[in-house]
């Protein structure tokens, strides 16, 4: 049965004893293990992602299905397939189907359609190998990493209640996207840049508040170890981290990614 710390703890602290005590301990094991756990979901959904990339683009025979190579003034560019366009966003749509038939779904179902959603995201990034050199990749690659972690360490351990920066942050997702769009049809390098620094930001703020969310509705609900409940939501909170990274690595390619002249 899941622990109902709020009314366990009702008694005062300084009476605790050791019925309480336990009780705190208890929880904060289960945390730690449930934390744990949807960072392993989240990491190796993005080594699926990263594999499923490399493999596509190092293959020419099924690059082909998904992009076309052309040179540009600025070095190589691709342009999707029909494919290439159906991979482009059916992210989208297994993100959808995941947040909104999350309670009709079983445990299983929601962790096969994230692995799913992963290998799909990876056929998505692919055409990342043709325009930038691999070491750019790799350099960025550690340096999201590293902001993800520093990002997500505050977020865990921080007293501060960090739910207005959450929202003021996806306010700010939906300029950027508007701005994106716009930028469509301008082309304009100036709106790109200041877009891609405020993507770097936005992202930052996200995985602050989401590492806290995380743990706030842990320790409000504490979910049974190897219960259903805890098996779908560590997959959505995977997910919701998985795609801070993703557009966090995104944002940090156009600042630090070198692009094949050939």
């Amino acid at each position: 049965m899941a622990l109902q710390p709020q009314s366990r703890w009702t008694q005062p602290q300084q009476g605790w004893g050791r019925a309480g005590a336990l009780d705190q301990a208890v929880l904060d094991e289960g945390l730690r293990s449930y934390m744990l756990r949807v960072f392993n979901w989240m990491a190796s959904g993005l080594l699926l992602t990263a594999i499923v990339a490399y493999l596509i683009a190092s293959t020419p025979a099924v690059a082909e299905l998904f992009y076309t190579t052309v040179r540009t003034p600025r070095g190589l560019a691709t342009a999707p397939t029909i494919l290439g366009w159906i991979a482009m966003f059916s992210p989208l749509a297994f993100v959808l189907a995941l947040s909104f038939g999350i309670n009709r779904m079983s445990k299983t179902t929601a962790q096969a359609l994230f692995w799913v959603f992963a290998a799909v995201m990876g056929a998505s990034m692919s055409n990342i190998f043709v325009i930038y050199t691999s070491s750019s990749i790799a350099s960025t690659f550690f340096a999201t990493s590293a902001m993800f972690a520093a990002m997500s360490l505050i977020g865990y351990t921080t007293k501060r209640d960090l739910t207005k920066l959450g929202s003021f942050m996806m306010m700010g997702l939906i300029g950027i996207i508007i701005a994106m769009v716009v930028n469509i049809f301008l082309a304009s390098p100036a709106i790109a840049f200041i877009v891609s620094i405020l993507g770097v930001v936005i992202f930052c703020g996200l995985t602050m508040w989401d590492t806290q969310r995380i743990k706030n509705d842990y320790i409000e609900h504490a979910y049974a170890e190897g219960s259903e409940m805890a098996g779908k939501r560590s997959v959505m909170d995977a997910l919701g981290l998985y795609l801070n990274f993703i557009n966090l690595f995104q944002f940090l390619l156009q600042f630090m990614g070198m692009r094949n002249q050939e």
